[in-house]
């Protein structure tokens, strides 16, 4: 699809807000679903792959089985909600071999298994949102001692929400990104945020200031007591009583 193109920088292959996010993407979906809903914690359109079996329920890209991406760019980068269930997706390279492998990563596996044509490996999700980056030749180098080429296909299987899946050139800082690229809280979540760390500002001021002051008055009572002693009279000998003559 993309052998003819020309790839630097960063090259998108779904994004949830678009008109068509999955016109270059195949559905298959038994016991599920695979919408475009609104999230509410980023209070945007995602797309959310959910079913009952994870083998069962995947979007895949190219549409056409006989077609492949032809992508050069060695990073794959997935911006992905954890629902807490079971999660995994697949990843078919070429290498400078001449072989394709296929990459598959879940979040329900707990070991590395390397065979000559797939590579399963585990992968850990924060909660909520994350964004997974993925480097296609480090692990192609590290698990075949080979070179990669350039990626033939994605599979994403349920179940988590997408917002995009793109490709780099290399990785790129938070600032570095494009405005597009980046997930943005809500405006009223991040005046939200804004708010509590002000407040949380004005209350650790607040204790300054009242510590400041206590030791303060503290200070100045026992100088005050200090300066009473110095200057307290001293005591007279009781009179003498008179005798009569």
């Amino acid at each position: 699809m993309f052998h003819n193109s020309y790839q630097s920088g960063f090259l998108s292959i779904l994004y949830s807000i678009g008109s068509r996010p999955l016109q270059i993407w195949d559905t298959q979906v038994r016991n599920g679903h695979v919408k475009r809903i609104t999230d509410e914690d980023i209070q945007s359109s995602v797309l959310e792959v959910v079913g009952s079996n994870v083998s069962t329920c995947y979007i895949t890209c190219p549409a056409d089985p006989k077609k492949t991406l032809g992508i050069k760019l060695p990073f794959l980068v997935m911006i992905i909600k954890n629902l807490k269930r079971y999660f995994s997706f697949e990843v078919t390279i070429l290498d400078d071999k001449g072989i394709r492998r296929r990459f598959r990563a879940s979040n329900y596996q707990s070991t590395t298994r390397v065979k000559p044509f797939t590579c399963t490996m585990p992968m850990r999700l924060d909660e909520g949102w994350n964004q997974i980056q993925f480097n296609l030749a480090d692990f192609t180098r590290r698990a075949y001692g080979t070179n990669y080429l350039e990626t033939l296909r994605v599979q994403l299987h349920a179940n988590c929400r997408v917002r995009r899946l793109y490709f780099s050139d290399r990785l790129y800082s938070e600032e570095e990104l494009p405005p597009e690229f980046k997930l943005f809280l809500p405006i009223s979540q991040q005046q939200q945020q804004q708010q509590q760390e002000q407040m949380q500002q004005q209350q650790q001021q607040q204790m300054q200031q009242q510590q400041k002051q206590q030791m303060q008055q503290q200070q100045q009572v026992e100088e005050t007591t200090e300066q009473g002693e110095s200057e307290e009279p001293k005591q007279q000998p009781p009179p003498q009583p008179v005798e009569a003559v």
